[in-house]
């Protein structure tokens, strides 16, 4: 079970919606599914103008959420990630900042999504 809150000027105001747990889709798909206006062009992974900011909403340990090979390279490529953050995901289960929506499985924790 998790709440996803998305923040963004292109909303009236904050959207929160609930996304079941073991659900397999994306942050994209859930977005698309509540009418928020998440950019978005290839819906595969390689353009990045899905990228939106994530963070964690609760006081504890992050789950670790693998990259996918395409969000490492494509965040990268446009600036949004560094090679220690990449590292940080793969070593440390440390999240990075940025993802790609169109990637981004969502996990059993409650998330706020800038756009």
């Amino acid at each position: 079970m998790a709440n996803i809150t998305f923040t963004s000027p292109k909303l009236k105001k904050d959207l929160t919606v609930y996304a079941v747990a073991g659900d397999c889709r994306t942050l994209l798909a859930i977005a698309r599914e509540h009418k928020v206006p998440i950019d978005f062009e290839c819906e595969n992974g390689e353009c990045g103008s899905c990228a939106v900011q994530v963070s964690i909403l609760a006081n504890k340990q992050p789950h670790g959420i693998a990259l996918t090979e395409k969000e490492k390279t494509v965040l990268k490529l446009i600036g949004k990630i560094t090679g220690k953050q990449i590292e940080d995901a793969e070593v440390g289960d440390i999240p990075p900042p940025w993802r790609l929506a169109c990637q981004f499985i969502v996990r059993d924790e409650d998330i706020l999504v800038r756009f």
